[in-house]
This record gives structure tokens, sequence and C-alpha cells, in this order.
């Protein structure tokens, strides 16, 4: 299972946390410089529009008295002691609004002065009892003192324009004074690289947060991924490791819970496919059930040359009749016991039990095999008929016979009730010659088939015993041999 880092949930709640702050930085930045503006700004108007005041005024008398020049000396000393002025300019409504003191003088005697649009010179006339503020683009570049550059052109200030009134109200001038705004601008500069410093200093440390959150959520499920990934490898009994208090260790324990309800379906699993071995041997399955035994289908087959051995009890039927049931049933159980495990230990498998009677195949390699394991039950039910004798039990003789040749191994039946058998005439024949083993008074009877097949005959006792037998159900005669044990 791949860790896919690009889609992890690390770089996910990294990605959605640093967005989110980096909109709460921004916000939070833009809420401020906006605040920190509006505030600087309000604060230089009130003082322009106090400033205008007091100096509207501060000159009445001498805009009465037409003492114009007097005026002019202030004026030109607030502008130099005041680097923030940008011009300040006095107009006489008996003169037609005609400009009679300004600083710089390059106003002087000018009607509408080309420093601000007309519109805003007109609304300054209008002013009455008050003043009036507007924000407009300097038209030209401001000198003062001549040479030196007060202002360039473009530049936003503000104007507040003030009524100048005589001692019976009448309105007889208006003073109007430009601000520049470079202060402001700088305040808010500053603010604003303060806000954005704060912002930087927060998302850095937001997306440290984030990071350690993110590590914190996304460890835990990547231990999970790894404790899947080696329970999908086999390993049933490893658990995952996270101690929470979260819903992650709820996971967590919901997961070990699955990977032991999991363990136990395994185990009754395993022990349901071993004791289905039991019915039908491994080496069969491999043949019957080669994509497994949940896909096993009636019908499957596979052709084979291979080896067969048939031994069957003789006198079975008086033997158990002597006995009880149970006393027969433990008997039988105890020999086949015997039988198989001799078999299995040679190489073969037992196909069937058919009553007291054993069907066990061998390899067509391991013919050698079949005779081997002929021999030794004969050895070893000589020593169980040995351990029963003290007991008064009954002797058991067996006949054995071996035949090889061609068979096909498969699954008969239908959906519900599959079997798997072999057939062919190899079996009848093996069958038969066991059958012939009462006639001829031999234990172990092996056709020529078996004996032609054999690597190294010469490690067995083997005796022709007849050239040519006719076989029930075999038009050919059969040469058959007694294994003498």
């Amino acid at each position: 299972m791949k860790l896919h880092v690009f889609h992890s949930i690390r770089r996910q709640i990294m990605a959605a946390t640093t967005f989110l702050i980096l909109v709460i930085v921004t916000a939070v930045v833009w809420s401020w410089a906006k605040n920190e503006s509006e505030v600087y700004r309000f604060s230089e108007r009130q003082g322009a529009q106090t400033l205008a005041v007091s100096l509207s005024n501060a000159w009445t008398n001498e805009l009465v008295d037409q003492n114009w020049s007097q005026i002019r000396l202030g004026l030109n000393l607030m502008l130099r002691r005041n680097p923030e002025f940008i011009y300040i300019l006095v107009s006489d409504t008996r003169l037609s609004n005609q400009i009679v003191a300004a600083a710089p003088d390059d106003f002087m005697e000018q009607y509408i002065p080309d420093i601000v649009p007309v519109e805003d010179t007109k609304s300054a006339w209008k002013v009455y009892d008050g003043t009036r503020l507007v924000e407009p683009y300097l038209l030209r570049n401001v000198e003062f003192p001549k040479g030196e550059m007060r202002a360039r052109r473009g530049e936003q200030v503000i104007e507040v324009a003030s009524d100048i009134r005589n001692a019976t109200g009448e309105r007889i001038g208006t003073l109007r004074i430009g601000i520049s705004l470079r202060q402001v601008n700088r305040a808010v500069r500053e603010a604003i690289n303060k806000a954005l410093m704060v912002g930087a200093m927060g998302w850095a440390f937001g997306l440290a947060g984030a990071y350690i959150l993110a590590r914190q959520l996304s460890h835990p499920v990547q231990r999970l991924q790894i404790s899947a990934t080696k329970i999908a490898a086999g390993d049933l009994q490893h658990r995952a490791d996270i101690n929470r208090a979260d819903e992650l260790g709820a996971l967590a324990e919901a997961f070990n819970d699955m990977a032991t309800a999991l363990q136990k379906s395994f185990n009754r699993l395993q022990k349901t496919l071993e004791s289905f071995e039991r019915f039908v041997p491994e080496k069969f399955l491999k043949v019957i059930a080669s994509d497994g035994i949940e896909n096993i289908q009636v019908g499957v087959a596979s052709t084979r040359k291979i080896t067969i051995l048939f031994a069957d009890i003789r006198g079975y039927t008086s033997m158990s009749e002597q006995m009880t049931p149970l006393e027969t049933f433990a008997l039988l159980n105890e020999y086949l016991a015997l039988m198989g495990q001799v078999i299995n230990d040679a190489g073969g498998f037992i196909d069937k039990y058919i009553g007291d009677a054993i069907m066990a195949l061998f390899e067509d390699e391991t013919t050698g095999s079949a005779l081997r394991a002929a021999v030794a039950m004969q050895q070893v039910l000589e020593a169980f008929n040995e351990q029963r004798l003290p007991q008064k039990q009954p002797t058991i003789k067996i006949g054995i016979g071996i035949h090889r040749g061609e068979v096909v191994l498969g699954t008969i039946g239908f959906t519900s009730r599959i079997e798997s058998t072999v057939i062919g005439d190899a079996v009848n024949v093996a069958a038969r010659v066991e059958g012939l083993t009462r006639k001829y008074d031999c234990c172990i009877l092996v056709t020529e088939s078996v004996v032609v097949a054999l690597q190294h005959p010469e490690v067995f006792n083997l005796r022709l015993v007849d050239d040519s037998v006719k076989v029930k159900g075999k038009n050919e005669p059969v040469a058959i041999y007694e294994l003498v044990v």
C-alpha cells in the first residue's frame, strides 16, 4: 500500500489551515490598515478645519482694512514653518474673489488658480458660515521658496476652505489651505508594515501550529496504514499501537477489533481447510482445485498415469458379526489410522475408504513407494496383531493389489453435493488384483505394468505368479507378481 504523499492528510490539513490563516491575516491586515488610514485622515482633516477657522478669524481685520501685505507676510511665514502646507490662498469677495494674498506668490491676483480643478475653486466660493474640505489632485508643480520643489503634479492634498466675515457677519473673503497627505500616507504605510509584520508572525506561528496539528493527526493515520499493510501481508497477529482519547484512538481500537475478528475468522477458515483436507487429500486438491477450494466446480478433471493400491481386510464380515458395532467401529478406526500413516510416510495419499477397504494413489514417479508402502503395511499389521493377542482379539489379515495405469482425477455430482473421484480401467484392475490375493493365497500382488515402471526392481523380492491372468472386466490377460514380504 503506497503512501500518497501528494494527497496525504498532513498536506491537506496544512494546506487548508495555511489558507485559512492567510485569509484571516489578510482580512486583519486590510482592516487594520483601513482603520489606521481613516484615523489619520480624520485627525488631519480635523486639524486642517480647526486651523482654517482660526486663521480666518485672525486675519479678518487685515482683510477688512485691505492690509494685504501683512496677510502675505503671515502666509509666507506659515508656509516656511510648516513643510506639510502646500499653498495658502486668500481671496476678496469685494474684488470678485480675486486672490489678494498667496503663498507661494505665483497665485497672486488670479481669480481661479491653476493648482486645483475649477470646480473645487467654485465650491470654495460657496462656503458660508463654516468650512469645506476636499481632497483634490494638484494640476501643477509647486515650488516654495523659488527653485525648491514643494509638491509635484498629481499629488493628492487636503484642501480646506473657510469663509472670512466682518464684524457685521458679512462674508468678505475666503481662506483656502492645501495640506500635503505625505505624512498621512507615511503613517498609513508604517501602520500597514506593522500590520504585515504582525500578520507574518501570526502566519508563521499558525503554520507551525498547523504542521504540529497535521503531524499529530496524520502520524496515527500513517501508522494505521502501516498496520493495515502488515495485516494484508498475512501478519494477523499485528495490532495498531495507538493510544489516544479521541476519534483516532477510537478508530485504532475499532481497527484492532477488526484485526482480532479477522484473525478468528482466518483461524476458523484454516481449521476448516485442514478438516477439508482430511476428506480430500492435498495432492488431490492441487488437481481439482488449482484456483482454490472456493472455486471448485463440478466436472473438473485431469488425466494422470498413477499407481493404485487396494487393501482389503479378509473375513471382515464374519469378524464384525462377532463384535458389537462400537467395537467394530473402534477397530476399524485404529486399523485405518495405522495404514494411513504408513501410506503417507511412503509418499502416497488415500483417495477413499470403501468400508474396510483402502484405495491409495501414488504418483507415477513414486511407483516403488507403493511397493514399499505395501510391505510396510503388512509389517505394521503384524505388530498390530501381536498387540491384540493378549486381549484375545481376532487376528486381522489383509490383501493388497497394486496396478499402474491411466486414470482421470476430477469431481462429480452437482452444485450442492460434489465429490472427488478417480475413474478409469486401472482402478478396476487394481481392485480385481486385490481380489486375486485370496485365489493365489498371497498377501501382496502387483501387475506387470507396476514391475516395468520400477526404477530399481532388484530391491524388491518379486515372484511371477501367473503370466497370463484373465482379470474380470478386462479383455487382455495380465501378468501378476507376488511381492514377498
